[in-house]
């Protein structure tokens, strides 16, 4: 929190509030973002245009979150998906959105009252033998993360410029220094950096869908839940890789740590405050984020299944098809320059979520660079690998695979998530309802049942 906007606290408030800055993982930017006081006047017409000033300081870490919602990954499970079963799993898709609001909503929900993110809220509640076995879940599922973004935004590359996958993995690796940088302007630059790459993906699949002329009846029906994912296990694979494409564990970190950037007050009055604008902030967000996903999917099956292409994976063959099939030049260029876009968004997110989540579990401050090459080194190395070995046919299962592999690892998220959020005494006032946390633990019933039964398909097929 800057300086001036601590003038009128007591002193004593001024030293917990600097110590909690020292203490966050994101500590140059925490309470760095001023949040208007409500003036105290009657004049309904006032109080609107301070309602709507105090929501617009909190609009930015929605979508800073949404970004892990459509990235490289999402784009290899909901193309493979509506090549294969065409609309199908668009219900999946609305799911997932639903169960990432009411998990993001719980997230805003611990960081405004406790003043913790969910990795130091771990750390501080948990034997140290259980944080650690948190942490490395965590980590597992960030390397997942940033395999998908490294192997998506090298393909964005190579769509575009036609360099090597394999040296557009390897470039990928230098994308540290576009977050150090935005950070070093301010976190607003940060968010206004992910809101522009965000409208430019919007606008890029508004024009493909238009070109690709979807069957919209179809599309509505493929809203409809079917029981057809329990028979077919390919069904059930795409189906748990986009969940996990969605529903990603380091989003959760992510949200809990960046609402703390907003500088909201510390009355009961003012949580409560800052948290409704929180939440309807990652809510519009995410309905954002759906809305991409789902014209992917709907891209997808209205070109590639509709032509009897039902066995598309690699991006790179999305990306050559789309031209023939949809008779225009333009919309394999918006599709690589969306993919590029993504893949940009999703570095400056994944960034700051190793950043929390290793400060946050173990308490090991390193430089954000020097976090993000190690990390981004554990993922480009298998990549790279991957790419010489077996050439561009490896990523397309890679990125299924990564994906699958995020789902399998939420558990380890979401039930801390729910654990903390349920308990009166450390949210106070703020302790979530009982038909909230009844909602949260039965998406976490069915995140972990279709985990299980995808593995007990695979161990016994």
């Amino acid at each position: 929190m800057p300086e001036r906007a601590l003038s009128a606290a007591t002193a004593p408030e001024q030293a917990g509030w600097r110590l909690a800055r020292k203490a966050n993982p994101l500590s140059e930017v925490y309470r760095s973002i001023r949040v208007p006081v409500t003036a105290a006047v009657d004049s309904s017409a006032t109080g609107h245009s301070d309602s709507f000033r105090k929501f617009a300081a909190f609009m930015g870490p929605g979508y800073l979150v949404a970004v892990g919602y459509m990235d490289p990954g999402n784009w290899a499970t909901a193309i493979a998906g509506g090549s294969k079963f065409g609309y199908a799993l668009l219900w999946v898709a609305a799911l997932s959105n639903l169960m990432a609001i009411l998990l993001q909503s719980l997230c805003a929900r611990l960081a405004i009252a406790s003043g913790r993110d969910l990795a130091q809220a771990c750390h501080d509640a948990y034997p140290m033998w259980l944080a650690r076995v948190l942490w490395v879940f965590a980590e597992i599922a960030i390397i997942a993360t940033d395999i998908a973004e490294v192997i998506g935004t090298a393909i964005g590359i190579n769509l575009l410029f036609g360099i090597p996958i394999e040296a557009g993995i390897v470039i990928t690796a230098l994308d540290v220094f576009i977050v150090l940088l935005l950070q070093r302007w301010g976190f607003r630059y940060l968010e206004a950096f992910v809101v522009t790459m965000l409208a430019i993906i919007a606008l890029c699949f508004g024009v493909q869908i238009f070109l690709a002329q979807p069957d919209w009846g179809a599309a509505a029906r493929g809203l409809l839940p079917t029981a057809e994912i329990w028979r077919d296990r390919d069904m059930l694979f795409l189906g748990l890789g986009i969940l996990g494409a969605t529903v990603m564990p380091h989003n959760l970190y992510l949200h809990s740590a960046i609402v703390q950037t907003r500088a909201y007050g510390r009355s009961d009055t003012e949580k409560s405050e800052a948290l409704r604008f929180a939440t309807i902030d990652s809510t519009i967000a995410l309905m954002l984020a759906f809305l991409i996903n789902a014209a992917l999917l709907i891209l997808a099956a209205a070109s590639y299944n509709r032509s009897g292409h039902t066995g598309v994976t690699e991006l790179a063959d999305a990306h050559a098809l789309l031209a023939p099939l949809l008779g225009s030049h333009l919309a394999p260029t918006l599709f690589g320059v969306a993919l590029l876009c993504c893949g940009l968004n999703s570095t400056v997110t994944a960034t700051m979520a190793g950043q929390i989540v290793m400060e946050g579990f173990i308490n090991w401050r390193v430089a954000p660079w020097l976090r993000r090459l190690v990390t981004r080194g554990l993922a480009v190395i298998p990549a790279a690998l991957l790419s010489v070995i077996y050439g561009r046919g490896a990523t397309g299962p890679l990125l299924l695979a990564s994906q699958v592999v995020l789902a399998l690892q939420l558990p380890f998220a979401v039930l801390p998530l729910i654990h903390m959020t349920a308990s009166r005494a450390k949210m106070g006032h703020l302790v979530a309802p009982r038909a909230l946390t009844g909602a949260a633990v039965v998406t976490a019933a069915i995140i972990i049942v279709l985990g299980l039964v995808y593995l007990k398909d695979s161990l016994t097929s």
